[in-house]
């Protein structure tokens, strides 16, 4: 029982010397400096990310309907020409 209570203790003081130690300082400067850099980046959360990346897959789906409906409505044709406008635009 008397070295369970000496190493509670111990272990208690030796908890209180690095809460009061400069390396506590150290580690909440860094951390406060971390954040400040991430946010000057503009980083995003995962959410947002995952948010914004199922709006560009229903923007892409809705996107390849409305070419499908428009290459059906020009009757093939009209597509062909849209093509290849944009082809020489490209290379020109």
């Amino acid at each position: 029982m008397i070295g369970k209570k000496f190493f509670d203790e111990l272990s208690a003081k030796l908890g209180d010397t690095i809460d009061n130690s400069p390396v506590k300082d150290v580690e909440k400067n860094v951390k406060a400096m971390l954040g400040s850099a991430f946010n000057r980046m503009d980083l995003v959360t995962r959410e947002e990310f995952d948010i914004q990346q199922q709006v560009l897959l229903k923007t892409r789906e809705k996107l390849a309907e409305l070419e499908a409906r428009l290459a059906e409505l020009e009757g093939g044709s009209g597509l062909q020409q849209v093509e290849t406008q944009t082809q020489q635009s490209e290379q020109g």
